[in-house]
């Protein structure tokens, strides 16, 4: 979205501040709502439409076609006549009225991307690594039945649980049956916002939380590891046995609920997320697609190998894997099992899912990286991110809808443009190829 020169300038200078402040404080707080998707692995759609940027000082009064009492009237038939009763909907809504910073934040996207490997430095922080291993040793108990019970190890849960709300202490303060009406009243995505305010309304109704008590991100994501509410309903389950399903006050609840989760969505008893490799040299970088899936066998055939002479994890080698370039060709590489897709069914940015699967093995003291992050490259704006992707198509490399998501239509062009330049075609957006078709 164009922008007047001077506005431009000073929403970069804002936000090259804000990020600033994000990697000072990172290791204080959840990474979660940081993660980018660079390069991920097809696990859920990406939305098809993201929100235009407001910029700094923009007007962000709602202007719908009738006024919220109306639409309040309106949704309480609706929820009436899916089984809320009326006097919960009442004592839910009472004194609710649109948030106007929930507006903001929704219509609102980042303008820069952190790169992954900063990210990686928050979310892998020394801080958390310890308390992650502190509570992995109160909890002990409560997460071998966790284990037994969903196959999810309890490194895996409680690395979720840090990179969520930071082990329960960043759980959101805004209250959620508020942020979804102001969500489903605005009318951008309401239908979605229609869905979660209900389930949100038969959370109260069964008797979990109070309303006053229900609280969570400006989206209505909760509790310590924040599910939207309609997750809740399928997935929440009451571990500690006290009768309610509290995924705000009882760890266990929280953690439970996050196992029977990563179980629905395809997690392997016992096996790794995956593994760092090094590449061989001419290796043919179109085949790092979360659409190409070999055996680990077939991957090391073409000249894949471990860093540091290591061998292939134990029984790995019939396992279906995807190579991932979180950062390119010239950045570390990574093989990606099922695991990985199911944390990424969790939140699909695979900088998040890297960083839970890192994190998880750091509690033990593994995790470390070898390969180096191409420094040098940052990743591009969202502004040139959308630049890049019109470029491609008026070069005749079919981008897609020109979003600023780099999806799987947008990987596929950049590969043929980087073809056509003669370079690794890793499918990986970088300044150099922007330049190159600005100038062609």
């Amino acid at each position: 979205m164009p922008f007047c020169n001077s506005r431009r300038w000073h929403l970069r200078q804002l936000m090259t501040a804000a990020s600033l402040v994000l990697l000072v404080a990172c290791a204080e707080k959840p990474t979660a709502a940081d993660a980018q998707p660079l390069q991920t692995v097809p696990a859920v759609p990406a939305p098809a439409v993201i929100p235009p940027v407001v910029p700094a000082g923009e007007n962000l009064e709602i202007q719908p076609t009738q006024t919220f009492a109306e639409w309040q009237s309106g949704f309480r038939k609706d929820a009436l006549a899916a089984g809320i009763r009326a006097e919960l909907f009442d004592r839910a809504f009472a004194d609710v009225s649109p948030d106007m910073s929930v507006i903001k934040a929704d219509r609102s996207q980042p303008e820069f991307s952190r790169p992954v490997w900063e990210y990686l430095d928050g979310a892998l922080s020394p801080v958390r690594v310890r308390k992650g291993q502190a509570l992995i040793n109160q909890y002990a108990d409560t997460l071998q039945s966790i284990e037994q019970r969903y196959g999810v190890d309890r490194q895996a849960l409680v690395s979720v649980w840090g990179m969520e709300s930071n082990f329960g202490q960043f759980q959101g303060n805004k209250s959620v049956i508020r942020s979804l009406a102001t969500l489903a009243y605005e009318g951008r995505r309401p239908g979605f916002a229609h869905a979660q305010l209900l389930a949100a309304l038969q959370i109260l109704q069964q008797g979990d939380i109070e309303p006053e008590k229900m609280l969570g991100s400006w989206a209505g994501a909760m509790g310590q590891t924040q599910f939207i509410p309609t997750t809740y309903n399928t997935h929440a389950v009451d571990f500690d046995g006290d009768g309610r399903r509290d995924i705000w006050g009882s760890p266990a609840d929280a953690l439970a609920s996050t196992a029977h989760y990563l179980q629905s969505s395809g997690w392997q008893r016992g096996q790794p997320w995956g593994f760092e490799v090094q590449l061989a040299k001419g290796f043919d970088y179109s085949l790092a697609d979360g659409a190409t899936r070999r055996t680990v066998a077939e991957w090391m055939q073409l000249g894949l190998t471990l860093p540091n002479g290591a061998n292939v994890p134990a029984g790995s080698e019939h396992l279906s894997a995807a190579l991932l370039l979180p950062a390119g060709y010239r950045g570390p590489a990574f093989l990606v099992l099922d695991n990985f897709r199911a944390i990424l069914k969790y939140n699909n940015s695979s900088s998040y899912a890297l960083a839970v699967s890192l994190l998880s093995q750091r509690f033990s003291g593994a995790g470390l990286i070898n390969g180096e992050w191409p420094k040098d490259d940052l990743p591009l704006s969202r502004s040139e991110r959308i630049e890049l992707q019109n470029l491609l198509s008026a070069h005749q490399y079919d981008a897609g809808t020109a979003d600023g998501i780099i999806g799987a239509n947008t990987r596929k062009a950049i590969r043929s443009a980087q073809q056509s330049f003669g370079w690794p075609a890793d499918g990986y957006p970088t300044h150099k190829l922007l330049e190159g078709l600005r100038n062609r």
